[in-house]
């Protein structure tokens, strides 16, 4: 017979004190074996140990005799527990009933009971790895006991506490109970296994809750004990990863004393923090809510561990409502409860544990046990049915389905050991196998690499050993309705001592936006004050924790929680100036084309004639295009446009000013050929007009090539002028390109007004000279105070001043040039005559500048 065992506890150093038998062939042990609750024998045996009792039946040592054995008979029966072993031998029944899993072998128990004692634990666990003689054979080794009973070949072991693993032993242990994240350490406790999660995952979920709801200032309190300082740990590390801070963490236990319980109570109370996350024992938090109900304390807002939030213990306390945490997911187990009723008194006369269950469930005595004075002695007709304790609470099976699937884990890892199956059919099982304690590790991979559903719940084991973890999210009302983690989302309120409203916990209220939190000395991060970001161009969203910059092209809204695009301004057609320079413009040009209409109506009359019309007709279109060119300048600036505005702008000015200075040579030439003798107008006709006028614009046409393509102005967002817009203007790309070409256009007016100037004195009548000098003049003086007004101008108004520029000029040209001879033309058309003269001194042929337009008259 193979003994499997369902274990786990604390291994402290144990002396085993051994006494000489009286045989003389060996020693037997001191202290006595400890009887199993439950038993039943079978090919497979496995052990249970579970916390029947609450505490062991204490005994006072006069060491005048042997002491005697460990008991668990004391005051604190346990149902919950008691139903956790009743679980396990209602599994083991399944399975030996079934036809599937290890058909022809038939598994038996032992289980004891711990006592929440670690001694009494130990010792138990040690008897079920060796055997239940307690006599030892002096000639034998230590690892062999006695023939009369042969120890077990194999031993696995099933959880039923929170304490560390011990690892030296050849102990396979699949675990119910046992959450601490440290047992997944494979290297520690390599033959560990458990069918609950791992206290890692909770961690991580529970933070994750306690962020939902905005709580960044609690306090923690934790069982002194692996599983809440494990479990502890974890959690403060998740939260501090999210930002939230704990206001103090304490540790206790409920054997400490009072005093120690009632200085957590204090710190609790005395506390800033509104909610308090607790990982902790159920029999710890009993103690814990004791001392706060005695204290008396403002409502909290609990959050639990698996361990206490769904268990009995703690529910009757009304302080807790309100309270959530992550409880092991509720299943169904069918046929447990019809199992579990199904106890009679015959039948509970029969096992002590069951008796001792029987008479503390109705309080009475059995007959044969000892009856005292006035108490009530049981008759048979009590009934399960009627009572309403843990033992019979099945609605909210948790932990108790961890021992179902525990069991059936350790099952169908014997049946992948010992049977031999074929096409998914058992062919036949080997019940007379029995592995050696150095064949643990085979039969734990056999056991790891379960994978099975039970109940409609997949159960298998990862490489650490660890199930997948999957909770319920529980929320504590006066229904003491869980709540599924399909409802998680809409679960928006929490009861709170009857009180439907999420409560706040808070170190510091939130920073409204436009501030960042400034932390406060010697204080954690979530104590903090609001300080405003005082810079103008940055923002700070609510709770931030430092102010941010916003892009050169945006600008903190007003409220300064965000940025928004700074306004873009360039000069544009919709509004004000841009309209009356681009009417001015229009105008010009119009102005312009009708001079030309007016000198093509009268081209034939002197005045026309006299002022080479070919040369004006090529000016006035110049003019046009001069005026028309600003509009380029108006709108928002593209590549296209910017390269446009400046070349057409240079070009057509060029035009312009080589007409007026063809027209200033012409006067020049003209004169100088009355002159006996002289020939120069055959070198200055109007072919070499033409050239003159094609030459000097050629050069600026290559200067204006060269500029675009070295570098060609382009668009560009200005933010360097104002902090609170971005002007959009035209970059000039190369600044020699741009200087060259008005410098150009600035060499040309210079040769016009010299060559206008020195042609001025000449004779008055159709001398267009004295017109050209005040036109270059202006033109001068124009883009000379261009220059410091284009540098000094604002934004948008930087362009403006370069179309006024434009314009201003284009008209000089205009009103100087042209006006005077459309005076004449249209209001003194008498002085339009070649006969006309100021005086008897001049001749007509004086003041002509073409032979042809004074008829060949001297």
């Amino acid at each position: 017979m193979g003994i499997v065992v369902l274990w786990v506890i604390d291994l402290p150093n144990i002396i085993v004190v051994a006494l000489p038998d009286s045989s003389g062939l060996g020693c037997r042990l001191l202290d006595g074996s400890i009887p199993a609750v439950l038993t039943q024998p079978g090919d497979f045996i496995i052990g249970g140990v579970f916390t029947i009792h609450t505490s062991p039946k204490t005994t006072e040592h006069t060491f005048m005799h042997a002491p005697e054995p460990l008991q668990c008979r004391g005051s604190g029966l346990d149902f919950r527990e008691l139903r956790f072993a009743r679980a396990m031998t209602f599994a083991i029944e399944e399975i030996n009933n079934s036809t599937e899993l290890l058909p022809g072998i038939r598994l038996g128990y032992q289980i004891h009971d711990s006592c929440a004692s670690v001694s009494v634990a130990t010792r138990a666990t040690f008897q079920l790895i060796n055997g239940l003689d307690p006599i030892f054979s002096l000639s034998a080794s230590c690892s062999k006991s006695s023939t009369t009973l042969r120890p077990p070949s194999l031993v696995l072991g099933l959880s039923v506490s929170r304490s560390l693993i011990s690892s030296s032993l050849p102990v396979l242990q699949v675990s119910h109970y046992a959450t601490c994240a440290c047992l997944s350490d494979k290297q520690q406790y390599p033959t560990f296994l458990r069918t609950i999660p791992s206290d890692k995952f909770q961690a991580a979920a529970l933070v994750q809750l306690v962020k939902h709801f905005g709580w960044t200032w609690i306090g923690a309190v934790r069982s002194d004990s692996d599983y809440g300082n494990s479990g502890m740990a974890a959690f403060l590390a998740a939260a501090n990863a999210e930002g939230i801070c704990v206001e103090y963490s304490e540790a206790f236990y409920r054997t400490n004393p009072r005093s120690r319980v009632r200085r957590v109570a204090e710190v609790i109370r005395s506390a800033t923090a509104r909610v308090v996350v607790a990982f902790a024992a159920a029999g710890d938090m009993r103690v814990l809510f004791e001392e706060l109900l005695e204290l008396g304390f403002p409502p909290l807002q609990w959050v639990g561990s698996e361990a206490w939030v769904t268990d009995p213990l703690v529910t009757p306390f009304d302080m807790c409502l309100g309270a959530v945490g992550f409880g092991i997911r509720r299943a169904i187990i069918p046929g447990l409860r019809t199992f579990l009723m199904d106890l009679s008194l015959a039948q509970a006369s029969a096992s002590p544990i069951l008796q001792e269950f029987w008479e503390s469930a109705f309080r009475c005595r059995l007959a044969s046990g000892p009856v005292g004075p006035g108490a009530q002695v049981c008759n048979g007709s009590e009934s399960l049915q009627q009572l309403q304790n843990a033992y019979t609470d099945t609605s909210q099976l948790r932990i108790t389905n961890m021992v179902y699937k525990a069991v059936y884990a350790v099952a169908h890892g014997l049946h992948s050991l010992v049977c031999a199956e074929q096409n998914g059919s058992t062919l036949h099982c080997d019940r007379g196998m029995k592995p050696n304690p150095l064949q643990v590790q085979h039969v734990l991979e056999h056991i790891r690499k379960v994978n099975f559903t039970l109940n409609g719940n997949r159960v298998s084991f990862d490489a650490n050993g660890d199930p997948v973890a999957t909770y319920e999210l529980v929320n504590w009302h006066n229904t003491r309705k869980a709540l599924s983690t399909d409802e998680y989302a809409d679960m928006l309120h929490v009861c709170v001592c009857k009180s439907l409203q999420v409560p706040k916990s808070v170190c510091s209220e939130s920073c409204p936006p436009g501030t960042r939190k400034a932390v406060q000395r010697g204080k954690p991060v979530c104590c903090y004050d609001c300080v405003p970001c005082w810079k103008p161009c940055y923002f700070c969203s609510a709770d931030s924790l430092d102010c941010v910059r916003c892009p050169s092209d945006a600008w903190p809204n007003p409220q300064g929680d965000a940025c928004i695009p700074k306004p873009i301004e360039f000069l544009s057609f919709s509004e004000y100036l841009g309209i009356i320079l681009a009417a001015s413009s229009v105008v010009g040009a119009c102005l312009a084309i009708a001079i030309a209409a007016v000198f093509y109506l009268h081209k034939d009359t002197p005045i026309v004639r006299a002022n080479n019309s070919e040369l004006s007709f090529l000016l006035l279109f110049s003019l046009t295009l001069c005026f028309l060119c600003s509009l380029t300048f108006i709108g928002r600036p593209s590549q296209w446009s910017c390269m446009l505005r400046h070349t057409v702008f240079g070009v057509t000015f060029v035009l312009c000013i080589s007409c007026v200075l063809g027209k200033t040579i012409v006067v020049l030439m003209a004169f100088r050929a009355t002159l006996p003798g002289s020939n120069v107008m055959k070198w200055f006709g109007p072919p070499q007009q033409r050239l003159s006028v094609l030459a000097f614009t050629l050069i600026q046409v290559l200067i204006c090539v060269l500029w675009l393509t070295l570098s060609p102005p382009f668009p560009n967002k200005n933010m360097k002028y104002y902090k609170d817009k971005v002007i959009l203007e035209c970059d000039v790309g190369s600044a020699v390109g741009f200087w060259a070409v008005l410098g150009y256009i600035g060499l040309l007016s210079l040769m016009c007004f010299v060559l206008a100037f020195l042609a001025r004195k000449l004779p008055d009548n159709f001398n267009e000279a004295k017109f050209i000098t005040f036109s270059m003049l202006i033109f001068c003086a124009v883009w000379i105070t261009f220059i410091p007004a284009y540098v000094s101008s604002p934004g948008k108004f930087t362009v403006a001043v370069e179309i006024f520029a434009i314009i201003s000029s284009s008209c000089g040209l205009v009103m100087c040039i042209f006006a005077p001879k459309c005076f004449i033309i249209l209001f003194e058309p008498e002085k339009n005559t070649k006969n006309w003269k100021p005086g008897w001194q001049k001749s007509l042929r004086q003041l002509c500048i073409c032979p042809e337009s004074c008829g060949g008259q001297e």
